[in-house]
Formats: C-alpha cells, structure tokens, sequence
C-alpha cells in the first residue's frame, strides 16, 4: 500500500490552535488493526443515511468484513459505494472516507489469510469463518481515500489529513 500524503484537516478558525504535531500513519493503522468495532455509514437510494457496527480485519490497507448481500448497508453499496467508516472512540479518533465494495470471489491464498485474521480476532466471541465460506459472496472490502484522525484536538492539537487520492474529500 501506498503511503499517504499527510496534512491538516479543514476546520473552522478557532478549532486547532497552534497545531505542530502530526499522527503518524502507522497510528492510524495500529488503531484499525485493534479495533474489535467499526461503524460502516453508507446511503440509502432515497439519500437517508444507515449507520452499523461491524467486525473485521484491517488487511493490506484495507477493511474486510462480511456479511449477507441482502442486508441494507449491502444493497445500499450497489448503488452508492461512497461510504464513511469510524471507531467507536470520541477521544482516540479515526475517521474514514472511501468506497466499499462487495469482493466476489476472493483468492484463495486471500481466503486463508482473512479466515485466519478473523478467527484470531474474533474466534473466542464465536466466530471462526472457514476460507470457503466466501465462495458464493458475503465478503465486502473497504478503501480508504481520506482519514482523519487525532488524539488531542485541543491542548498540543495532533489532528491530522491522510489522503490517498489527488483530490482531498471534504470533511
């Protein structure tokens, strides 16, 4: 994967004062790696938002996750893949903005290495997927085009823009 650019986000005068520190991408990447929870935003066809928490694996850059195409957060992908994706903490922030898509049919040698990631993580709350269990769909891998992220906004501000793409998203 490719190393982002890194910036300041955009805030309103007043926000960030006198920021002079930035986060380090592998912040960013430690975080997703851990993280138990991450809420996938996508957007319905009638342009309503649809939040849910999901379980996955941080892999390559890249969040994989699975579950059923007939849910909504599925359905909505097929039309809209714009999505946001966020961990649970207000203090020890990381805010993504990219595509989801569903991934139809992934390698095998992929196969193992996410059914291995995701029953490490999540076997002893229960689920231990088995390398086959993709085959005929249920797999969904987001990119992240721009992060925000930050662990101090006010005193000693570290807030900090990665950027993936040419053109900035706005926050």
């Amino acid at each position: 994967m490719k190393e982002p650019r890194i910036s300041r986000p955009d805030f309103p005068d007043g926000y960030l004062r006198d920021p002079k520190t930035y986060l380090p991408w592998s912040y960013v990447e430690q975080r997703m790696a851990e993280a138990l929870h991450y809420w996938l935003c996508t957007v319905r066809p009638d342009g309503r938002p649809h939040s849910v928490p999901r379980w996955g694996v941080w892999l390559d850059g890249k969040l994989y996750y699975d579950g059923s195409p007939e849910t909504r957060h599925a359905r909505n992908l097929v039309r809209n893949p714009q999505v946001s994706l966020h961990l649970e903490s207000g203090e020890n922030v990381v805010i993504m903005y990219g595509t989801a898509k569903e991934e139809r049919k992934p390698t095998p040698e992929l196969a193992q290495r996410l059914a291995q990631a995701i029953g490490k993580k999540y076997g002893a709350r229960g689920y231990s997927p088995k390398p086959d269990q993709w085959k005929q769909g249920g797999l969904f891998v987001f990119t992240p085009k721009t992060v925000l992220a930050w662990t101090q906004f006010i005193n000693d501000p570290d807030a900090t823009r990665f950027v993936f793409d040419s053109e900035p998203e706005e926050e």
